[in-house]
């Protein structure tokens, strides 16, 4: 039985409806056809996730030395979006897919990655933590009803609406650079507030819409798929 389910394995369909997706497919695409060989997919997905912990390292030192911590995570954000991005188009290019590896293997990456990502966020001083645990665990649930909507559907969703992980990034590296020119708090009805801590809030919100809509169509599609009889 497990061989035969090995057998009959099928890849869903990925669904990337983000800003970026159009031209980032495009540029992805130059990219794997001009990657060295020696340069394999695993080697990109291990950059995605070594990236994203040097990110969150540097935003837990960021206090010692906060322009060169916040510059240094923008680069790592570059560095991992090029290795969690690049990997599976690599693999696609050069017709060498291992579609139950790359899901399993990217996904645990993009999990420990954020792990690291936000606990260097709490360290930093620039999120309070009760926000980054949230943004942490929205974000957990947005990925687990993903993935099994992946399962059920067949239908990977990368983004969700018009936001992605590529956006997602853009608004942190956009973020960073405000930080550097000391804008860390922002004035909101009068009140003071980290500049972070407002993002912050904006994406727990964003993350909890998007997750219970998904929630909500894809249980009325599995309930009209499968009636009782």
């Amino acid at each position: 039985m497990q061989q035969n389910k090995a057998t009959h394995f099928t890849d869903a369909l990925r669904v990337h409806t983000a800003m970026t997706a159009r031209y980032e497919k495009r540029l992805l695409v130059w990219l794997a056809r001009h990657t060295p060989a020696c340069i394999k997919s695993d080697h990109l997905t291990a950059l995605a996730l070594l990236a994203q912990m040097g990110a969150g390292t540097s935003y837990a030192f960021s206090p010692l030395k906060p322009i060169a911590a916040l510059w240094a995570v923008n680069l790592f954000l570059v560095l991992n979006w090029l290795g969690d991005s690049l990997d599976g188009t690599l693999a696609r290019v050069r017709q060498q897919q291992r579609p139950r590896y790359g899901f399993y293997v990217d996904h645990i990456v993009d999990t420990l990655g954020a792990l690291a990502l936000l606990t260097g966020l709490g360290l930093s001083g620039y999120l309070h933590w009760p926000v980054a645990i949230a943004m942490l665990v929205c974000f957990y649930v947005l990925a687990i009803e993903s993935y099994l909507a992946t399962y059920t559907i067949g239908q990977f969703h990368i983004s969700h609406g018009l936001f992605g992980p590529t956006e997602i990034r853009i608004l942190l590296i956009i973020g960073n650079i405000a930080l550097s020119a000391s804008h860390q708090f922002v004035n909101v009805a009068g009140r003071h507030f980290l500049l972070f801590d407002l993002g912050g809030a904006i994406a727990i919100i964003g993350m909890s819409g998007m997750a219970l809509v998904a929630i909500g169509r894809h249980t009325v599609v599995l309930f009209r798929a499968e009636p009782l009889p």
